[in-house]
């Protein structure tokens, strides 16, 4: 390689590891996703508030993983609880919706905030929501209590926001907490309860219901709005609060087609221990029975060699009437072995025969063998008649 194409290599390198280097380094673009869970960090997850909420509750913040019906059945509880769900959106089965309001009926509290939610629970409560499909992300919302003590803890989302609202409520049972002011596509304010509380029960059981979960995430809690969710979170009784991890944006969910053996406790260690123990085998076993092969050459055929041997020898000694002897004797071997014939007599059966079977004219075949006969004839010999043989045998051979 010349020193230009070295010099062009060398350059080909350096831009690889430089974009290499680039690349890695790098800042991350930023993650909009819509998440809501308890670890993330990203804009709109709820790293910051699950992080905060033993602020509203003296004891252990319990985490349900489950769904609400499997948690509620494996569940039994002697106080009464909050349970909390914040998601962009939030569909309860009819399974569930009986799991929820049986949980409330018994004295506790449930607090939802979603951009919209529906399902049997709703129908029960008798509640319907709107969502504002226009503009979304771009009409600010001015949010509000309903009580003016706490004007002071107003806020107006200007932007990461979907507005939805209630679009009906049941008067007879439900206290509005808080309203939200938005424009229409005409310009013109219109304001709905965003924020109610529904009593249900004789045991002081309550669904709170709120349509702004973008205000529980990392991105307003720091944007100075957290006097708000905190305003909001205040209207739970001051209990052990049950914090939701299943409904959300932003669960880790496994996506493995081991996924119903990784998600049960004894078929996940049972895979493990074999997984462990095929390994084990494969080490263990495989240095037991996997050895160096040995190279075995090919076995040499001393027949070949003595017998060249033992020609040159006689060849060299001029005993040519030996070796066409054993020539002719190897020759009627072989008509007796290839083609099945008898070589005690010469006529012109044997030749016809012999002809017929080795593909060859009559002629070629009768001179041939009258050429054996001839030789067979004398006593004396000479290399000339031995070399003169040897062709003609070959030449049968071939072809």
């Amino acid at each position: 390689m010349d020193k230009r194409s070295k010099v062009a290599l060398y350059i080909i390198g350096a831009v690889i590891v430089f974009m290499m280097v680039a690349e890695v380094t790098k800042p991350k673009a930023l993650n909009w996703r819509n998440s809501y869970s308890a670890v993330d960090k990203i804009p709109l997850g709820c790293y910051v508030l699950f992080n905060e909420l033993n602020t509203f509750s003296e004891d252990e913040i319990l985490v349900s993983e489950k769904s609400i019906y499997e948690y509620l059945k494996d569940e039994t509880f002697s106080e009464p609880k909050s349970l909390v769900f914040i998601n962009d959106h939030i569909n309860f089965g009819k399974e569930e919706s009986e799991a929820l309001i049986q949980f409330v009926e018994d004295g506790n509290t449930v607090f939802i905030s979603s951009t919209y939610f529906y399902g049997n629970v709703m129908d029960t409560l008798n509640v319907s929501v709107q969502r504002q499909y226009t503009n979304i992300y771009r009409k600010e919302a001015d949010t509000k209590f309903t009580s003016p003590s706490l004007k002071a803890n107003n806020r107006i989302y200007k932007d990461v926001i979907e507005n939805s609202f209630f679009e009906s409520v049941d008067t007879l049972r439900t206290t509005i907490l808080g309203t939200i002011t938005t424009q229409n596509d005409d310009e013109i304010d219109e304001t709905h309860a965003n924020f109610i509380k529904i009593d249900i029960g004789e045991n002081s059981g309550q669904f709170i219901l709120h349509t702004n979960p973008f205000a529980f995430t990392n991105y307003h809690l720091l944007d100075d709005k957290e006097d708000y969710a905190a305003t909001v979170l205040s209207y739970m009784p001051k209990q052990q609060i049950i914090w939701d991890n299943n409904y959300k944006s932003g669960r880790k969910v496994i996506t493995s087609p081991l996924r119903f053996i990784l998600s049960n406790s004894a078929l996940k260690w049972a895979f493990y221990i074999s997984m462990f123990g095929l390994i084990l085998f494969v080490i263990f076993r495989g240095k037991r029975t996997q050895r160096i092969i040995p190279v075995i050459n090919k076995l040499e055929n001393a027949t070949v060699d003595f017998t060249k041997t033992i020609g040159e020898l006689y060849y060299q000694h001029g005993d040519f009437s030996n070796i066409i002897e054993k020539k002719i004797q190897y020759f009627l071997e072989f008509v007796r072995t290839q083609y099945y014939l008898e070589t005690n007599q010469f006529n012109v059966s044997f030749i016809n025969k012999l002809a017929a079977k080795s593909n060859h004219t009559n002629e070629e075949t009768k001179a041939l063998v009258d050429y054996i006969l001839f030789l067979k004839s004398k006593t004396d010999h000479t290399e000339r008649e031995l070399i003169e043989l040897n062709k003609k045998i070959e030449h049968f051979k071939r072809t």
